[in-house]
């Protein structure tokens, strides 16, 4: 303070206001992502041919950081009995969500032996993320809202023709 007033002494006058703003606005873009944000659905990825009692399922392969943080956002639509398989990098609890997904999609979560642990429904557009209950998750199948319960396909139930999965 001055002795002379009650008011602080600013040797930057109002320079000091700008000044701070464009240290934080260098800040932020020195740690923003370089990568620019999804806006678009990925290409179609390589898909494999996987079975569950009568049924076969068309399942793009997720398998790489990018698949598997892009999945289905910004899709418009699936085909009958297809969905995208996702193979973890290792087995562990996982978590998924809805980013820019406008699909109604159901989840299943899958053990390294194929077996179907949970199935949940996920909402569209929702950033809640849908945690699994078991520890040992290799694997995720998403699908088209309700088609396990359609399909009569219920947890315990094994995927056959699944890729490898966990500790990669």
């Amino acid at each position: 303070m001055s002795p002379n007033s009650n008011q602080p002494v600013n040797k930057f006058g109002d320079f000091s206001f700008a000044w701070r703003a464009w240290l934080i606005a260098v800040f932020f873009l020195a740690v923003a992502p370089i990568a620019p944000a999804q806006t678009a659905a990925q290409p179609e990825l390589e898909s494999v041919n996987l079975s569950i009692g009568s049924k076969t399922i068309r399942a793009e392969i997720a398998d790489e950081e990018h698949e598997r943080a892009a999945g289905l956002m910004f899709r418009k639509a699936l085909a009958p009995d297809a969905g995208m398989l996702f193979i973890m990098p290792q087995t562990g609890p996982v978590a998924f969500w809805m980013r820019n997904t406008e699909l109604p999609l159901t989840i299943a979560y899958i053990a390294p032996n194929g077996a179907i642990m949970e199935i949940h429904d996920l909402e569209p557009f929702s950033e809640r993320p849908v945690p699994s209950r078991f520890p040992q998750i290799a694997l995720a199948l998403e699908m088209p809202r309700g088609w396990f319960t359609k399909n009569n396909i219920w947890p315990g139930e094994r995927l056959q023709g699944l890729p490898g999965a966990g500790d990669k």
